[in-house]
């Protein structure tokens, strides 16, 4: 199987409990902490190519800094747009996302990874 690349954030609670899942089951991970190494627009865009979702769907709407920045989902704007402000206010970023090959999960609940895996339930 493919190394995994895993958006990551030691702080989050379903961020270690994917990288678990993933160490349970002899994956290869490579972590990015996405807050120190934000991935780029252009990364972005093709990680939504491969979650099938827009950018406003691996948005943190909940996060204060979504109302600092005056968003709102109905905002015009485009996917690059999108892809632009996840850049530049990375704690947006819905976490953990997981991708493999060419498919990827947002890790929320952490269990979305074993899709990935082509497992239904954790050993």
């Amino acid at each position: 199987m493919s190394k995994a690349v895993m958006l990551h954030n030691p702080r989050c609670s379903k961020s270690r409990a994917t990288l678990s899942i993933l160490e349970k089951h002899d994956i290869e991970v490579e972590l990015v902490e996405y807050l120190r190494n934000p991935p780029s627009p252009e990364d972005l865009q093709e990680m939504c190519k491969l979650l099938r979702v827009s950018p406003t769907a691996i948005i943190r709407i909940k996060e204060a800094r979504f109302e600092e920045l005056g968003l709102s989902l109905e905002d015009q704007r485009s996917d690059a747009e999108w892809c632009r402000i996840l850049h530049d206010n990375p704690g947006l970023l819905e976490r953990p996302i997981v991708k493999i090959g060419e498919r990827a999960v947002v890790g929320r609940p952490p269990e979305n990874v074993l899709k990935l895996l082509g497992l239904k339930e954790c050993r």
